[in-house]
């Protein structure tokens, strides 16, 4: 007979209990997102009317919007208020027929629900998998705006968050591709100093690009502009061809299409012609301008931009979807995987098997990537391109009305060139102000004083460029809002506070 203890069973532990706090369900996302729904309904409504920018102080904004975590849930009531308080007393609205200034789109209506059922679906573009028809679209949405620029068949490329991004994404390709060398794996020390060109006009996301690529910010050199502030092609030439016989090596140039401060563009099939000479990535900075080469009487402005290696464009520019949405195509869509592409352990699948699409982790830096297309698809099907074309025009022909008012009333200065895009440039001049030394700096100092006049203002919303060293007013137009009574308002907001301004300034 044993005496030995028989084992004891094993006891499996208990289940953890579920834990629901977070998990709200249909009934109670339908109560927050229909009284969120009427908040939007009524900033639509009251926008006209509202100003487009009040002025609050950061002290005033924080204490009024900045509350506390709290431990327990905030009622609903207390939450909808909040938030209305935050859309409707906190904030500025770009989306406003007077907002003129920055180029930023005025954030199309489909694009908002858009944005509700992307955050909704939760999808994560970095694998197929994760996001089969959010990729789809975003990889078809490319390939027809590439195409759509004259690219040929086998063009495409990814959404960014914006055109700084997109430069990065584009200027790393370009050097991986131009470098001469696999500079992915054995870095810039493996070959003489790298360089890349762009104009003095050309957007600081450029040179911010070559900085964070290891070029450093001297390694964008900097092109002087025409008189109509473009590129020079003469100057770009001699630039390169000094840098060759220095032993230093080329690999790309930016030409602009649609500079911030004018909406110039720069001479994209002469730059062209020299990047084929020399065996140079050629990319196009459309961030603001190049959607205006889809509209056919716009085009020939653009002529030479569908030889670019990469072009870079912002839906959230001139497609007027809410921020943030960038973009780049390549002409080469696989140069993208080449720059960028690497294999983590963790992600293995067999594709053969699967039959599943691209991963887009394996096209930008971004492993993990919203469905930010989602806003500007959406956006498209609901208007129609034709209706696109029809608001573009309007925005150039308005900017150039500003423009032509500019010149008529005594009391103003068109600046800059002639309006290409929608861009358009003056001052105010006060009348009888003498002539003299001290005249170029004091109209500096008063229209810099005026533009902020203006924007504390509230009634419209300008913002400013420097133009040859003088301080101008600038307008620019990607806001299917604005029309000609808004920039009339702004004439008679800019003479009324100038006048007054001047006096205090003279009298000083």
């Amino acid at each position: 007979m044993s005496l030995e203890t028989p084992a004891a069973e094993p006891v499996s532990p208990p289940a953890p209990a579920p834990v629901r706090d977070l998990d709200w369900d249909a009934g109670k996302a339908r109560e927050l997102g229909e009284r969120v729904m009427e908040i939007w309904l009524e900033l639509l409504e009251r926008m006209p009317h509202l100003p487009v920018a009040r002025p609050h102080t950061v002290e005033e904004v924080r204490a009024a919007v900045a509350l506390p975590i709290p431990d327990e849930p905030m009622p609903l009531d207390d939450l909808v208020a909040h938030l209305r308080d935050v859309a409707l007393e906190w904030s500025m609205y770009p989306g406003h027929p007077s907002f003129l200034a920055y180029i930023l789109g005025s954030g199309t209506v489909p694009a908002a629900p858009a944005e509700l059922l992307a955050a909704g679906l939760d999808q994560n573009l970095g694998g197929w998998r994760l996001s089969p028809a959010a990729t789809e679209i975003e990889l078809h949405l490319m390939r027809w705006f590439a195409e759509s620029f004259g690219l040929p068949p086998g063009s495409g490329g990814i959404m960014t968050s914006g055109g700084a991004m997109a430069a990065f994404v584009a200027l790393k390709t370009a050097r991986d591709a131009r470098s001469g060398w696999d500079s992915r794996d054995r870095g810039l020390v493996a070959g003489p100093q790298l360089v890349m060109y762009a104009s003095t006009e050309a957007h600081v996301v450029n040179e911010r690009a070559a900085d964070m690529l290891g070029l450093g910010r001297r390694g964008l050199r900097q092109i002087p502009v025409d008189g109509e502030l473009r590129m020079r092609t003469d100057a770009l030439n001699e630039a390169i061809v000094a840098d060759l016989a220095a032993g230093v090596r080329p690999v790309a140039v930016v030409a602009t299409a649609g500079t911030t401060a004018t909406g110039a563009i720069d001479p994209l099939a002469e730059i062209a012609d020299i990047c084929a000479e020399h065996d140079l990535w050629f990319h196009v900075d459309g961030a603001y301008g190049a959607i205006a080469a889809l509209v056919p009487s716009l085009r020939p402005l653009f002529r030479g931009m569908e030889r670019a290696d990469s072009i870079a464009f912002d839906p959230h520019k001139w497609l007027y979807v809410p921020p943030s949405a960038g973009a780049i195509v390549l002409r080469e869509s696989h140069r993208l995987v080449e720059a960028f592409d690497v294999n983590p352990s963790y992600v293995h699948e067999d594709r053969e098997r699967t039959k599943r699409g691209a991963n887009l982790m394996e096209y930008g830096p971004q492993f993990s990537r919203g469905f930010r297309s989602l806003k500007v698809w959406v956006s498209l099907l609901a208007h129609g391109w034709s209706a696109y074309e029809r608001r573009i025009e309007h925005d150039v022909e308005l900017a150039r009305y500003l423009y032509r008012q500019a010149s008529e009333r005594p009391e103003f200065e068109p600046m800059g060139p002639e309006p290409r895009l929608s861009i358009a440039c003056f001052r105010y001049l006060p009348p009888g102000l003498p002539e003299g030394p001290e005249r170029e700096a004091y109209l500096d100092r008063l229209n810099e004083r005026l533009m902020t006049e203006i924007q504390l203002d509230g009634r419209v919303f300008p913002s400013n460029a420097v133009l040859d060293g003088r301080f101008v007013l600038r307008i620019c137009i990607v806001n299917f809002r604005t029309e000609a009574a808004d920039l009339d308002l702004l004439l008679e907001v800019a003479a009324e506070l100038g006048a007054r301004l001047d006096a205090e300034m003279r009298a000083r």
